[in-house]
């Protein structure tokens, strides 16, 4: 379970984030949506460790994150191309990840198996550096560069900018089947209000750094995101 308790980040007097609690429990499949400038990212951030909160915590299975490095070894994670290593291929770069969470390379090689429609033929074996790839190409050895290791925790910012219709179909896909596992908590952010809601079974809407939403997802969740968001 993802828990956040009197969450706050400031930069000098703006406000970013304020939630009071929120938890997300094992095995959920989560969305979070908002204009730009909502908190998306930051909520991220924090709860990556990559922005320290201003008051407040955010614990990830009991590892409070901000306060040990524990929770590293269950997470996986996709936020932009920084997560990449420029300098390396796609091939080298899934070796590095692997080796990181414990794999070999006959594990890695069955891992990436099932990914070669995603990939469409222009990632595995091309020996082109990352940082010469197209950003959509980019994103999607990002995103499945932190489904590796059998993560317990993963979180995907934006997955779905970049992509053209055919591979955002095919990631929706692997969304879903990756959150019929109810051992894998699955956070998800998205300005496509259609994606999210296909994806997660829980959305939650940010709005300047508050949590004004939080819905179970329905059959009528799309049309009440975008009154929400048209009012």
């Amino acid at each position: 379970m993802i828990q956040v308790t009197n969450l706050t980040k400031k930069y000098g007097n703006t406000q970013v984030l304020n939630i009071e609690n929120l938890d997300i429990p094992t095995g959920q499949s989560f969305g979070l949506v908002g204009n730009n400038g909502a908190g998306k990212t930051t909520f991220f951030n924090t709860l990556l460790d990559l922005i320290r909160p201003t008051s407040g915590e955010i614990s990830n299975n009991d590892v409070v994150v901000n306060k040990s490095e524990n929770w590293k070894t269950f997470t996986g994670s996709f936020i932009d191309e920084s997560f990449l290593i420029g300098y390396l291929t796609p091939n080298e770069y899934f070796e590095f990840v692997g080796n990181l969470r414990g794999m070999n390379k006959a594990d890695i090689k069955a891992f990436l198996q099932p990914f070669k429609e995603f990939f469409n033929d222009e990632i595995l074996g091309k020996k082109k550096y990352l940082r010469d790839l197209s950003k959509g190409n980019q994103k999607k050895v990002g995103i499945v560069a932190a489904m590796m290791g059998n993560p317990q925790v993963v979180i995907l910012d934006e997955p779905f900018a970049n992509l053209d219709p055919t591979t955002q179909i095919r990631l929706k896909n692997l969304i879903k089947k990756l959150a019929e596992d109810k051992d894998i908590t699955v956070l998800v952010s998205s300005h496509d209000l259609s994606h999210v809601t296909d994806v997660c079974e829980r959305i939650v809407v940010l709005e300047n750094g508050n949590l004004v939403k939080d819905i179970n997802t329905s059959t009528e969740t799309l049309k009440e995101l975008e009154s929400y968001f048209s009012a």
